[in-house]
This record gives C-alpha cells, sequence and structure tokens, in this order.
C-alpha cells in the first residue's frame, strides 16, 4: 500500500508540474502574442506614414510638372499674342499714309 500511495503522490506531482508548465506555457504565448500585436501595430504605423510622405512627394511632384508646363504654355502664348500684336500694328501703321492721302484728297 505504501508503494501505490508512493506512485500516486508522484503521479500527482507530475500532474501538478504539467499543470504549472502549461500554466506558464498559457502564459507566455499570451505574452508573445502581445508583444507580436504591438510589433504589428508599429509597423502598420510605419507603412502608413511611409505611403503618406511618398504620396505627398509624390503629389508635389505632379504639381510643379503641371505649374512648369502651364509656365511654358502662358509664355508661348503670351509671345504669339505679342507676335500678333506686332503685326497688327504693323499693317496699321502701313495704311496710315494711304489714310492721309485719302483724307488729304477728299479735303481738298
Amino acid at each position: 500500500m505504501v508503494i501505490q500511495m508512493i506512485t500516486i503522490s508522484e503521479a500527482i506531482t507530475t500532474i501538478k508540474k504539467a499543470e504549472n508548465d502549461a500554466d506558464k506555457l498559457i502564459e507566455d504565448s499570451k505574452q508573445k502574442s502581445s508583444e507580436m500585436i504591438e510589433e504589428a501595430k508599429e509597423k502598420s504605423k510605419d507603412i502608413i506614414e511611409k505611403a503618406k510622405s511618398e504620396a505627398s512627394d509624390e503629389a508635389e511632384k505632379i504639381i510643379f510638372d503641371a505649374e512648369t508646363k502651364a509656365k511654358k504654355e502662358s509664355y508661348q502664348i503670351s509671345n504669339k499674342a505679342s507676335e500678333t500684336l506686332e503685326l497688327t500694328k504693323n499693317k496699321a501703321t502701313s495704311k496710315v499714309d494711304e489714310s492721309v492721302t485719302i483724307i488729304v484728297k477728299s479735303v481738298l
């Protein structure tokens, strides 16, 4: 009977140790899980911030390119308008002499 008691006692001790090991494993798993979740949150924040920064940089580049293109087009339009104005001015000036002659003839 004593031998059976020792065996039962050893079995109970082994079971208690297994329960304690299981509890420790569960706690360690919960801790590791929490750490992994926090790490994932930090990584996602970093990824989002990087994406925002890249999007902002790309937007600035697009705006700069659009402004540069608009300035070039504006310059070209301004030059064409100046040329057209000069041509119109020259045509008008060339007709002044003819107009003076007609006016002088009609007055005389």
